[in-house]
């Protein structure tokens, strides 16, 4: 694992001023073949758009935002808690967009994020994180070695970026 990178949590104006960096990176991650929600090739104005509604979920308290940072201070990875649930379920966040840039892959990245996000949810009372990935995927593999419990999967679930379809496996982890 990499010393040099530095994980945190953001707030709206940090957000809002990160916006460049992070869409960077969920371009990288669509350019890579990461089914992510969007298609190749992903229009920057559509990552920014992406972005500022993520920074204005984080002004509004539904969402937290971490960063992973190198040592020259861009950002390498992020990952979001969605904290807004419905009032049965206050106990509960979903872990969503694990981003990490191509060039800080293999680095413990993913996993930093992953113990952040950990830690903020058990600082937001939070006790059961769920999330969705492609199966199959590597990611499968890295969420898995960090404590994640596979529930089961879905079969033709979404589209990959080439449009090719996959299916989305569900994962839960309590704290």
């Amino acid at each position: 694992m990499t010393e040099t990178i530095s994980v945190r949590r953001v707030g709206a104006h940090e957000a809002a001023q990160c916006i460049d960096s992070l869409a960077d990176v969920l371009i990288d991650c669509v350019a890579g073949g990461a089914s992510v929600s969007f298609m190749w090739p992903l229009a920057r104005d559509k990552a920014i758009a992406f972005w500022q509604m993520v920074a204005a979920g984080v002004e509004r308290g539904e969402r937290a935002l971490l960063i992973a940072e190198d040592a020259d201070g861009r950002i390498a990875g992020t990952v979001q808690l969605v904290l807004a649930q419905p009032d049965n379920q206050p106990h509960r966040a979903d872990l969503a967009k694990m981003l990490v840039h191509r060039r800080a892959r293999r680095q413990g990245v993913a996993h930093r994020l992953m113990a952040a996000a950990d830690a903020v949810a058990r600082d937001e009372g939070k006790t059961v994180l769920v999330l969705d990935t492609v199966t199959g995927g590597e990611a499968e593999r890295v969420y898995e070695r960090a404590g994640w419990q596979r529930v089961g999967e879905v079969p033709n679930y979404a589209l990959m970026p080439d449009g090719s379809s996959c299916g989305t496996t569900f994962y839960f982890k309590h704290l």
